[in-house]
C-alpha cells in the first residue's frame, strides 16, 4: 500500500502538459474526439488524479491547438462524469465513486447478458468467423499477460467484450455501456496498481464464453458471462474483501476535499 501511495504522489507532481507530452493530434480525425480520448485515458489510468485541475490553455498549448476543441472535449468529459466544470473556478477531475461504479456494473451486466445471448443465437450464420475472432482475441490476451503487459491486456479485454455487441448486431449498445464505464475503468486500474490481478482465471472464463457463443448456446453463454463478471452482489463482496483498495480510493478522493 505504501508503494502505491508513493507512486500516487509521484504522479501528482506531473503537470497536465507533461502527461500530454508526445501526443500529436491527427489532422484527419476530430480534434475534440482525440483530446477527449487522451484526457479520458489519463483520468482512467489514474495519471490525472481526483481533484487535479485541468486548464484549457495548458491542454491547448500542449497539443498545439485552440481552446475551442479542448473546451468541447472537457464538456464531454463532464457529461461522462470524469470532470466537474466549476464556473469561474476551473475544471477538476471528479472523485472515484463506488456507488457510480456499482450502478455501471448493474447496467453492463444486464446489457451484456442480452448481447451474449443474441450473439449465440446468431452464431450459426457465420460460425467460422465468430470463433476465429473470439479465440484469436483470447490468444492475444494470453500473450499480453505472459509479457506482464496489463495495459495491452485491458485494451484486448475491452475489445473482446465489445465484440459481443458487434456479433449480436447491436454495436451501438456498446457505447451506452462505455458511457457509464468510467468509474469501472478507474477501479480496474486501481486494482492493477494494488496488484489485484486474476489474469489466468479471466482467460479461462473468456474461453467458456467464447465456446458457448460459438456453440450457439444462449443459456450457457449467459451462465459463462455471469461466472465471469458476476452480479452486483459479487462486486460488492469483491470490494469488501479489498480494504486496501478502498483505502486507496479514500486517499485519492481526500485530495478533492482538500482542494
Amino acid at each position: 500500500m505504501e508503494a502505491t501511495q508513493t507512486q500516487m504522489r509521484a504522479e501528482r507532481r506531473k503537470s497536465v502538459s507533461e502527461l500530454l507530452a508526445g501526443i500529436t493530434l491527427s489532422p484527419h480525425e476530430s480534434k475534440v474526439a482525440q483530446i477527449f480520448e487522451a484526457l479520458r485515458n489519463l483520468i482512467v489510468e489514474i495519471r490525472l488524479l481526483p481533484g487535479q485541475q485541468i486548464s484549457e490553455m495548458e491542454v491547448a498549448d500542449a497539443l498545439t491547438t485552440s481552446k475551442t476543441p479542448v473546451r468541447e472535449a472537457l464538456i464531454r468529459l463532464d457529461d461522462a462524469g470524469l470532470v466537474n466544470i466549476v464556473p469561474k473556478s476551473g475544471t477538476y477531475v471528479t472523485p472515484i465513486r463506488v456507488d457510480r461504479f456499482l450502478e455501471a456494473c448493474f447496467i453492463r451486466i444486464n446489457l451484456e447478458i442480452g448481447a451474449v445471448r443474441k450473439a449465440a443465437q446468431k452464431a450459426h450464420l457465420t460460425p467460422d468467423a465468430y470463433c476465429k475472432r473470439l479465440h484469436s482475441s483470447i490468444e492475444e490476451q494470453e500473450a499480453a499477460i505472459a509479457n506482464d503487459d496489463y495495459d495491452a491486456f485491458f485494451e484486448l479485454d475491452e475489445a473482446f467484450h465489445r465484440s459481443f455487441y458487434e456479433l449480436a448486431g447491436v454495436p451501438g449498445v456498446w457505447w451506452t455501456v462505455k458511457g457509464v464505464q468510467s468509474d469501472v475503468d478507474r477501479i480496474r486500474h486501481l486494482k492493477r496498481i494494488n496488484k489485484i490481478r486474476r489474469g489466468p482465471a479471466i482467460i479461462e472464463e473468456h474461453r467458456e464464453i467464447a465456446t458457448s457463443i460459438c456453440g450457439g448456446n444462449p443459456a450457457a453463454a449467459e451462465t459463462a458471462l455471469l461466472n465471469h463478471i458476476g452480479g452486483l452482489g459479487s462486486e460488492i463482496e469483491t470490494l469488501s474483501r479489498q480494504p486496501g483498495l478502498l483505502d486507496h480510493i479514500e486517499t485519492l478522493n481526500a485530495a478533492v476535499r482538500r482542494s
